[in-house]
């Protein structure tokens, strides 16, 4: 309660200015949204200047080039920068999302849904390289389905093109992120048959990170960003969707109110939202495994070496 009455007592001159590069806008980052809507950065100090930088390769850059501070976005870009032997690597000090976002969608609707219903159909995928279509791949295999052989494969199409290309025509099968699955059943495009978050396990899907350079100059301002990150996971982890719904709705112009609480629900059922800010070592190999399989993984990078945890245990023991 005293860190909390302090926290709330920073003036405007006071305010540290972070900027924060997310990946995309999507309801899967609910808990971010909700530090920001709820106040919990601003009570630690933090004006967070938010950013949607669309995309894993835009986002690196943006970090990289110190278009930002710290970035939202999925763990294997850490390995990839790392890989091709960057001075000031990025370091992953807090996990957001703990499961895969993205669910299938058939074209028709199964009654009794088998993922050996996927052979000889034509799948659309996601990007070669990116989480979505390295966790696809790994379900699809985990269940019995060669990607390359037993589907027809599609994966030239940009990510957000793919819902339309979908609708068009295009497809038996998609990979979709929320809200465009539960738009799509609505409207009748498609029908969810199953989730690749509940397929796949846990695995460090969407963390924030900062250089190493960037750690090591402002670990106050790290620190102050997981203590607000922390609050609102516990936030979401005991509040019910519909209250959840009205707090970010602000950051979901185009989507129905009902829609993104229906989202919300999806994801808290199924785990994806973490609870805790700490990326943990066995998620980080699962991670490295899943690239492995997809042929994406440059070298095994060792957990200590781009994750710091420190800061994420420190601020849950406060």
């Amino acid at each position: 309660m005293f860190t909390a009455l302090l926290a709330g007592c920073h003036t405007e001159d006071e305010m540290t200015e972070v900027r924060l590069a997310e990946v995309t806008r999507s309801i899967f980052y609910a808990p971010q949204y909700v530090a920001l809507s709820e106040g919990f950065f601003e009570e630690e100090g933090l004006d967070i200047e938010l950013t949607t930088t669309w995309g894993g390769d835009t986002t690196m850059t943006t970090l990289l080039s110190d278009g930002a501070d710290i970035a939202l976005v999925g763990a294997e870009t850490s390995i990839y920068v790392y890989a091709q032997e960057a001075n000031d690597p990025a370091i992953n000090f807090a996990q957001l999302t703990k499961t895969d976002g993205t669910f299938l969608v058939s074209r028709n609707p199964i009654d009794h849904f088998q993922w050996e219903d996927l052979k000889g159909k034509t799948f659309l995928g996601q990007r070669k390289g990116g989480m979505p279509q390295m966790v696809g791949e790994y379900v699809l295999k985990e269940n019995g389905i060669d990607p390359h052989h037993d589907v027809e494969m599609v994966q030239n199409i940009d990510f957000g093109n793919i819902p339309s290309a979908f609708a068009s025509g295009t497809g038996d099968f998609v990979q979709l992120f929320e809200p465009q699955a539960t738009l799509f059943e609505q409207e009748g495009i498609g029908h969810i048959v199953d989730s690749f978050g509940t397929q796949s396990g846990d695995v460090p899907y969407t963390v924030y990170m900062a250089k190493q350079s960037y750690l090591d100059d402002h670990q106050h301002v790290i620190e102050s960003f997981t203590r607000a990150l922390y609050r609102a996971q516990q936030w979401v982890k005991q509040t019910d969707p519909a209250t959840i719904a009205e707090s970010i709705d602000p950051y979901f112009d185009d989507t129905p109110l009902e829609v993104i609480e229906q989202v919300i629900e999806r994801y808290q059922d199924q785990g994806s939202y973490a609870t805790s800010p700490v990326l943990e070592e066995e998620g980080w190999y699962h991670l490295q495994a899943m690239m492995a399989e997809a042929g994406e993984l440059p070298e095994e990078i060792t957990y200590s070496t781009l994750v710091n945890r420190d800061i994420a245990e420190q601020i849950m023991k406060e």
